[in-house]
């Protein structure tokens, strides 16, 4: 199983296996500990090049920049393009997509959101995504 197949449940919007689950499980839980990681200590901005590489599982361009701190909870379905700012404060929720087009300056405080929760109660509150 890799990230793909769970970004796939989500745009298909099938109902993820237990293990399925527990994958993604497990990727939000990488996403926390990569963004602890962050937003905990200073790093050089090519140190923090590399955090989102390793937190996207996508190459981050050299020119990528990022005031910290910087919250996602799963992290995977960003992409990030060339020159790219990200302000401090910003909050990616990013299991529907993300994509950061070639020399987007985001300000402080940003929320992308890509999913929301079904309105009628006999629907459970059921989650739908869609892509930013």
């Amino acid at each position: 199983m890799t990230p793909e197949d769970v970004i796939r449940g989500f745009r298909e919007g099938v109902e993820h296996t237990s293990e399925e689950k527990e994958y993604a499980n497990t990727l939000f839980q990488e996403a926390i500990k990569i963004s602890m990681e962050i937003n905990q200590t200073y790093h050089t901005p090519e140190e923090l090049v590399k955090l989102m590489s390793k937190l996207t599982g996508k190459a981050v361009d050299k020119s990528f920049r990022l005031f910290p701190p910087f919250y996602t909870d799963f992290g995977k379905n960003i992409i990030f393009g060339k020159d790219v700012f990200l302000n401090s404060g910003c909050h990616f929720q990013d299991q529907g997509g993300i994509e950061i087009g070639d020399g987007v300056l985001i300000g402080h405080n940003v929320v992308l959101a890509t999913i929301n929760h079904d309105l009628l109660p006999q629907n459970n509150r059921k989650n739908h995504y869609a892509p930013i």
